[in-house]
């Protein structure tokens, strides 16, 4: 990593054009938590993550090479690569053991402990350093999921809390592979060979807990499972996740990730219109909450305002 010094791309604001980019991704990935649900009863959690990073493999390499990424030149980016593919892999292994512990409610709760994670490796590891004012923009982004979610308290007993315990863990590691990715030399590698040893490390990761886990495809899945399992390798993890790097490595770490605080909601009302879910009024207040909390983290400092507001193109490496 590299040592705590000044850097550009923590001062600088977002641009409308990065706010509208994480905004689709945010969205792109509440809807995939809703995919994996739809397609559990076909195809088990550690079997789709294994399958999702089969499929978006390829689908790395084809964009790559279009764009004249060499995956296999020595730059010196394997071993950070290595780490970041380890955690990557380890990451969703904690989150969906987790899950099979806690209520899902909780589990987004903690899973989005990730952002102050990022703010705090941020600092000591990037130089990128947070206001007061955004500290508090990050607590009042996190009491608006935990409001919109809820937190159930019954029947809280050891199992649960280990399962809440493995989702934190899955949201430092979340944390961790971003400040990797910005913090090493892998900050200058193209986007899609940075994913590429995350994916390709973690195929062997999570084949070998679904083997541990006993889980097995029993039946042939339906239509729209294969849909869905396309959509999650080829959209979420192709494209999506490749985009969410080329913006850490032009943006402060700590005000994208703080962004992502917007996925459970988008989640809540996606499961309101497909799953049926429950919606009530408490979201609105729950929306305010992170609205403004992402406001305060993302406003702009007087030395940001001296910055250019660049353009983003996440066409170049």
């Amino acid at each position: 990593m590299s040592s705590p010094q000044a850097n550009p791309s923590a001062a600088r604001p977002l641009s409308a054009g990065a706010i509208a980019l994480m905004l689709m991704l945010c969205l792109t990935w509440a809807f995939n938590q809703i995919a994996v649900k739809l397609v559990l009863p076909d195809i088990p959690p550690m079997l789709q993550a294994m399958i999702r990073s089969m499929g978006a493999l390829p689908v790395l390499f084809i964009i790559g090479s279009l764009r004249g990424v060499k995956f296999f030149e020595r730059d010196g980016t394997w071993k950070p690569g290595l780490i970041a593919g380890l955690m990557f892999g380890i990451e969703f292994v904690l989150i969906f053991q987790g899950l099979r512990l806690t209520s899902a409610s909780r589990a987004v709760v903690f899973l989005y402990t990730a952002p102050f994670f990022v703010a705090l490796g941020s600092y000591q590891m990037l130089g990128e350093r947070l206001g007061s004012t955004q500290w508090l923009g990050l607590a009042v982004s996190f009491a608006g999921v935990a409001l919109a979610i809820g937190v159930p308290q019954a029947n809280v007993d050891s199992h649960v809390l280990l399962g809440d315990l493995m989702i934190v863990l899955g949201a430092s590691l979340w944390a961790a592979t971003t400040l990797v990715a910005k913090g090493t030399r892998l900050r200058f590698a193209a986007p899609e060979k940075a994913l590429g040893y995350q994916v390709a490390i973690s195929i062997p990761i999570l084949g070998t807990a679904a083997l541990l886990s006993g889980e097995s495809i029993t039946h042939t899945p339906s239509p729209l499972s294969f849909a869905l399992m396309a959509f999650q390798a080829v959209w979420v993890v192709g494209t999506t996740f490749t985009l969410w790097f080329a913006l850490v490595k032009a943006y402060s770490a700590s005000k994208l990730s703080a962004f992502t605080f917007i996925t459970p909601l988008f989640g809540v009302v996606g499961s309101y219109f497909i799953m049926h879910d429950h919606l009530n009024l408490t979201f609105g207040a729950a929306a305010v909450l992170v609205i403004a909390g992402l406001f305060l983290v993302n406003r702009p400092s007087q030395s940001a305002a001296a910055l250019p507001d660049a353009l983003l193109n996440v066409t170049k490496t």
